[in-house]
């Protein structure tokens, strides 16, 4: 079996699990949770952040030394955030309309009244640009502030660039590093099968059905939305705007995206997301290493739709109705703050208290859809990776036509 199935087979058993023990064997559950299921997902996820930062800034240093040009840096990362805001505001569009369309907070089916949920607050957003270069980039790779490594890797992949010859054994030494991290990947990816499914098994053991009953409508608009968008919104965008074929994009993106569904998490998928991208998807290494490591950071489409259901559901709990401008409101906010809260924990709940601060709504009502925030997180995340992907290889065929990168063979177009 190839690691697409033996990941899929390992969500299935642990979703079985999971369920199995929460619905028959609550009680005896907790003992297994701590002693297995927590221990062997969490070493899993540990594995796969020990090797993260050293490759994100392997692979943003040597993507930005292999541009050669400013120039060509400045192109490229101007057309991938251009792809991430515009997508943004679709996914936020697209939330919004499912939202006051389906009105899952008409239910009544929940109580505003006894919720209480500690918001953090967010950094001010020019705090949050003038910390994105780092005053000391040892302390930023020690504490995961992933956009002061990208930033430090950008200026070291410029001035590799720059210098060239002068430089050759240093470029060298990046290049062996980012193969050591590349081959770490491959046996690491060995154990995802059954860290998926303790993660999985875990997640669901604890929350069960009981904590999704209330919020089943909430969830249903969430799940929807988020499908609309990445077939929709990503799949034509591939089609149109990259000229693959969005059927065998997805297929051969599925490994990535189980990773992403398991992990919960962008930064976590990165290394097996930019490995399929390149291998499967055909996507230029240069490109691959930029995009993506910067998608990872800053593109959360499926946090974007989230954060708009989300807004419209209290909102009605609430009984506060919001107007055109609210709804205006609400999808500039998010989609700046996508990027202004990219580098905090829990950016997600950070984002939604902002949005729901700049129409009105008490952010305590974030307390409302806290309690299935982890099982949507796994959809939204495999959504954000997707949505990553569909970028690089929209830039990298653009940079292609434009004759600016040597077209090569890939998997996906040999298979087409």
């Amino acid at each position: 079996m190839n690691l697409t199935v033996k990941i899929l087979i390992g969500l299935v058993v642990g979703i079985v699990t999971g369920i199995i023990f929460n619905v028959f064997a609550p009680e005896l559950f907790e003992s297994v949770d701590m002693y297995f299921f927590s221990p062997v997902g969490t070493t899993f996820l540990n594995l796969i952040m020990m090797i993260v930062i050293p490759l994100v800034f392997f692979s943003i240093a040597l993507g930005a030394a292999g541009m050669g040009d400013p120039k060509k840096l400045g192109r490229i990362g101007g057309k991938t955030i251009s792809f991430f805001l515009i997508s943004t505001a679709i996914a936020l569009v697209i939330g919004l309309s499912i939202g006051l369309i389906v009105q899952p907070g008409d239910e009544g089916l929940l109580g505003s009244g006894d919720q209480d949920y500690s918001v953090n607050e967010a950094p001010p957003i020019m705090e949050t640009i003038t910390n994105i270069i780092p005053s000391n980039p040892i302390s930023a790779m020690a504490s995961g502030e992933m956009l002061q490594i990208i930033a430090f890797a950008l200026f070291v992949g410029v001035a590799i660039g720059i210098l060239g010859e002068k430089v050759a054994t240093f470029k060298k030494l990046l290049e062996q590093g980012n193969e050591i991290m590349m081959f770490l990947v491959t046996v690491i990816m060995k154990l995802a099968p059954y860290g998926a499914g303790a993660l999985i098994a875990s997640a669901l053991g604890n929350a069960g059905f009981a904590a999704m009953k209330s919020l089943a409508m909430y969830m249903l608009c969430v799940v929807g939305a988020l499908l609309i968008h990445t077939f929709l919104t990503y799949g034509l965008s591939v089609s149109l705007l990259g000229r693959v074929n969005p059927f065998k994009f997805f297929k051969n993106f599925v490994p990535a995206i189980a990773m992403a569904f398991s992990l919960s998490s962008s930064t976590g998928t990165l290394p097996l997301s930019m490995k399929t991208a390149q291998q499967k998807l055909g996507v230029s290494k240069q490109v691959s290493s930029f995009v993506q490591p910067l998608g990872a950071t800053i593109n959360m489409d499926g946090t974007a739709i989230m954060q708009a259901i989300a807004t419209v559901f209290i909102a009605q709990v609430y009984a506060q109705t919001l107007t055109v401008p609210d709804l205006l409101t609400v999808v500039l906010t998010a989609t700046l703050a996508s990027i202004g809260t990219a580098g905090v924990p829990g950016a997600g709940m950070i984002m939604l208290a902002m949005v729901l601060s700049s129409v009105g709504l008490p952010p305590e009502g974030i307390a409302l859809v806290i309690g299935v925030d982890r099982i949507l997180d796994m959809i939204r995340t495999s959504v954000n990776i997707t949505g990553d992907a569909a970028c690089a290889v929209i830039v990298d065929q653009s940079e292609k036509r434009g004759g600016h990168i040597k077209d090569e063979p890939s998997d996906i177009q040999a298979t087409s």
